[in-house]
């Protein structure tokens, strides 16, 4: 499917192509094809693409001097495509800790939602979530496909310290805290995975396009994984899924 983009300057170094502004699976399928085109080409002037909901950032080597003959070149790339780059992503099984200690906030949406704590846990880790980008904080996924019975405001009054692997609901969306920060999220549980660790490459093992799965552990199972993460020895499990 090709879409109407629109492109952009965007500083003096980089330029914004943009999908119609809605979340959207086809988009994003659609963003991570032209996203490996243009990998797939090996451009040298081009040094980094970053992708979000429904747009793509093409950061270039040096400034632009014209902008108008690198955006005809990118829409030739995207318009002229012939053939489908071959398109791996994977299914990432991340485990949770429901426990109270971990979920400070599964009380409050048990009441508000009249659901048990067991049935939130069941509804949140039986469904396989879509990875749409990586952002906010490094290594933060923004992930789509929470049953919409989970559906739970962001706080009006954001949290000074949220705690390293906190899995939390924000409004339609679900995700975990890779490191300590502030943050507006519901709190529902706990993850000993590793999301984000600068001596690594990549530093982040999720790309857009990949598949994310929650199941559940005891504390036992959370502070076993924790150790051997913590060691840099944790398996994490996974399997190539063709989307």
């Amino acid at each position: 499917m090709i879409f109407n983009l629109t492109y952009k300057a965007f500083g003096e170094r980089a330029i914004l192509v943009e999908w119609p502004a809605k979340i959207d699976a086809l988009i994003l399928k659609d963003i991570i094809r032209f996203k490996t085109t243009i990998q797939e080409n090996n451009i040298k002037s081009i040094v980094e693409l970053k992708s979000a909901y429904n747009s793509l950032l093409i950061i270039y080597n040096a400034v632009c001097r014209n902008f108008e003959n690198e955006i005809i070149l990118l829409k030739n790339m995207y318009n002229s495509s012939d053939s489908e780059p071959v398109i791996l992503s994977r299914l990432w099984k991340i485990p949770v800790c429901y426990d109270a200690s971990f979920g400070i906030d599964l009380e409050a949406i048990s009441m508000e939602k009249k659901l048990s704590k067991a049935d939130i846990i069941k509804r949140h880790s039986q469904t396989i979530y879509t990875v749409y980008f990586i952002g906010f904080l490094p290594g933060f996924l923004y992930l789509g496909g929470l049953d919409e019975t989970l559906h739970v405001p962001r706080k009006s009054t954001p949290r000074l310290k949220i705690e390293k692997g906190a899995v939390a609901i924000g409004g339609y969306q679900t995700g975990v805290y890779p490191i300590e920060s502030p943050g507006g999220w519901n709190i529902i549980g706990n993850s000993p995975v590793a999301f984000f660790n600068p001596k690594t490459n990549p530093p982040c093992f999720v790309n857009a396009g990949d598949k994310i799965s929650f199941h559940s552990i005891s504390m036992n199972e959370y502070n076993d994984i924790k150790m051997l993460s913590v060691a840099g020895v944790y398996q994490l499990e996974s399997e190539v899924i063709h989307d």
